[in-house]
């Protein structure tokens, strides 16, 4: 029971930008996970890119390192960990991911920050979720800090990541963030529509409003097919459409698949 999970994520393939004619073979992640308890009720996490910057330091390539402590009415986490803001397509790990088809928020924002969260449980179906942090806007300065009130849901048909933020960027001054994040289940068929608005004297790719809509259909155990459309306030507009095939059947751990983005932001089709 006490010995850890480890495993290793990673994707590589090839690139090509139809724009500018080039292309070019490339691993675009490397990451080790473990994950363990340390008794009944207390557990940790470890996500770490397997990769470093010149004179960067070991904790800068960290997701999240973590100690958690739960029980059957609520938990409570401090480490570093993600941001909490509802959008499901922020809340995708890197692996899983299609950076060119992603918003500008999300290839821009420093989601990963030191902090602390609770979560209450009301039911089964419900998690109910507080987090102060360092803040994303902080950029490494002192005495910016980040808090939110979020909510996730689970239901029949629907599944909900709706969080309210502050995001402090200077003394006194907070970007205020309202996101819904929201995903429908029908049959084989699923369609995440997230809306995110934020709203402060901060420079966009931060502040604005972003709009995106993900369905998706699972052809079997197998196989997936996706589309994908956004918008930001920025005139940024970006999506694209993919196929996943997944050749183990006894689970995902390894995909197979190719996919087309077009980003504004990024300025290129891949």
């Amino acid at each position: 029971e006490y010995i850890p999970d480890v495993s290793i994520h990673a994707r590589m393939g090839y690139e090509h930008d139809f724009l500018e004619q080039v292309g070019r073979f490339d691993g675009s992640g490397l990451y080790l996970g473990i994950d363990g308890k340390i008794s009944p009720h207390f557990s940790y996490s470890f996500y770490h890119c397997l990769a470093t910057e010149p004179g960067g330091d070991f904790l800068s390539n960290t997701n999240w390192l973590t100690v958690s402590y739960e029980n059957d009415f609520m938990s409570l986490k401090a480490g570093k960990d993600g941001v909490l803001a509802g959008s499901f397509e922020y809340d995708a790990y890197d692996v899983d991911s299609y950076y060119f088809m992603n918003s500008s928020f999300w290839n821009s924002f420093d989601c990963w920050q030191w902090g602390a969260s609770a979560a209450f449980y009301p039911d089964d179906d419900h998690e109910l979720i507080i987090q102060a942090c360092n803040s994303p806007l902080s950029f490494g300065e002192p005495n910016l800090f980040a808090y939110a009130l979020g909510w996730r849901g689970e239901m029949e048909f629907f599944e909900s990541y709706w969080t309210a933020n502050l995001w402090q960027y200077d003394a006194g001054s907070y970007l205020k963030s309202l996101n819904l994040g929201n995903r429908f289940y029908f049959g084989n068929f699923t369609i995440d529509l997230d809306l995110m608005g934020r709203f402060g004297e901060v420079e966009d790719p931060y502040s604005g409003m972003t709009a995106t809509l993900s369905p998706s259909y699972e052809i079997s155990d197998w196989g997936r097919v996706f589309v994908k459309a956004g918008w930001e306030s920025s005139e940024n507009v970006f999506g694209g459409a993919g196929f996943e095939y997944f050749p183990l059947k006894e689970n995902r751990n390894i995909r197979l698949h190719a996919a087309w983005a077009y980003n504004d932001y990024m300025y290129g089709h891949t």
